[in-house]
């Protein structure tokens, strides 16, 4: 199948393209995320595959649909920016990678914690100005505090695994319970207010849906512990920034990790160096010396791009083939 790849980078070609050596499809990459102003990029293909910050709606759909493409192979478990009803209505199959690495996202959420509980990323700017000073830099430790995990999916329960290799008590919030993976990682379920209340560290792992967004708001971050530490390597909209930054202003938020960021498309995966960002709310968070901001780099592990290329192109041949679609995102 003729497959125009969206928002792409070297290494995302880099993995597709080994994927594909047997040349089963014919890709083509671009730069470009897919939205309504480079929608006429796909004319001509048999399918899209887009990235999580690309936006499918309706009019896009349509569009895609005019054009004959039959099949939209994201390559990423979220699928927060495709209309998914329209997509059934105008008869374009979905499909997705639901699993990659958990253990990616997993250990890239501890590399956010440790920094931010030991202070690693200011000792190392200090040390680089011959400041061995250890003044400012006391930390504390994981083993015996308690690790409350927002979402114990495959991610959530990689993430509760090492925390538990810390010595950690485990909680988890989930509105779909698995007593036999609680019992296999060591974890308790917990309500969500249980959570908000005893957690030293909370962790989101959540999907982004109407019931997530802005699950960390003004009245959740009440609820927590004074000081606790929040790491999100989940999706930016779970997270109410305004109401986030008030809490690490007035002290009830002790720290922060972020991976994502809810407006972190058309700054996330670009170099910005050389001008202004015109992000007020980002810049804001940029100043707090107890947050630590990534770029959407969780994922970012050779075998995770190896696994998603690979599922990728799977979800494609099934589909060409007339054979299950295992991957497949329904409507409702």
């Amino acid at each position: 199948m003729r497959i125009a790849v969206f928002d792409t980078h070297p290494y995302d070609e880099r993995a597709l393209n080994e994927a594909n050596a047997a040349g089963a499809h014919e890709l083509e990459f671009f730069e470009e995320r897919l939205h309504s102003k480079t929608a006429d990029l796909a004319h001509g293909f048999d399918a899209v595959c887009p990235f999580i910050n690309c936006r499918l709606t309706d009019k896009v759909l349509t569009k895609l649909a005019g054009f004959g493409v039959k099949l939209v192979a994201l390559r990423a478990a979220g699928f927060n920016g495709i209309d998914i009803a329209a997509a059934a209505r105008l008869g374009i199959k979905v499909v997705r990678v639901p699993a990659y690495s958990p253990e990616a996202v997993a250990e890239h959420n501890f590399a956010l914690l440790l920094t931010l509980i030991r202070k690693t990323h200011r000792a190392y700017n200090r040390v680089r100005d011959q400041n061995f000073s250890l003044d400012g830099l006391e930390g504390f430790n994981l083993h015996g505090r308690t690790y409350g995990a927002l979402g114990a999916g495959r991610i959530g329960q990689a993430a509760l695994r090492i925390a538990k290799g810390f010595g950690c008590k485990l909680l988890a919030y989930d509105p779909y319970e698995n007593p036999a993976a609680a019992a296999e990682v060591g974890f308790e379920y917990a309500s969500l207010d249980r959570v908000l209340a005893e957690a030293d560290i909370l962790s989101l792992h959540l999907p982004l849906s109407e019931q997530s967004h802005h699950l960390i708001n003004a009245e959740s971050i009440a609820k927590m512990k004074r000081g606790v530490v929040i790491a999100n390597t989940s999706r930016g909209g779970l997270i109410d920034t305004q109401a986030l930054i008030d809490g690490l202003k007035s002290g009830q938020v002790g720290g922060v990790g972020l991976d994502v960021y809810e407006q972190e498309e058309g700054v996330f995966f670009h170099d910005l160096s050389d001008q202004p960002l015109q992000d007020d709310t980002l810049a804001r968070l940029m100043t707090f010396p107890n947050v630590l901001i990534t770029s959407h780099q969780g994922f970012l592990t050779r075998e995770a791009l190896v696994a998603i290329a690979t599922t990728t192109l799977q979800n494609v041949s099934a589909f060409e083939a007339g054979a299950a679609l295992v991957n497949e995102v329904l409507a409702g």
